[in-house]
């Protein structure tokens, strides 16, 4: 019966997940950052030149 309780609080226990997750979530956006470079580089170039366009022509 002591191991069952043992292991009832090992599963209960919850310390440190939440740097696991904010690891694992960090290590997914850095991996789909790297894999849709090019695109988001092409949408960042387009808005800024659009911003530009725009503010002249004010």
């Amino acid at each position: 019966m002591n191991q069952l309780k043992k292991v009832k609080e090992f599963w209960a226990n919850e310390d440190g997940m939440g740097t696991v997750e904010i690891i694992l979530i960090i290590v997914v956006l850095v991996g789909l950052v790297l894999i849709f470079k090019e695109q988001i580089t092409n949408i960042i170039n387009s808005l800024f030149s659009k911003i530009s366009s725009q503010t002249e022509q004010v």
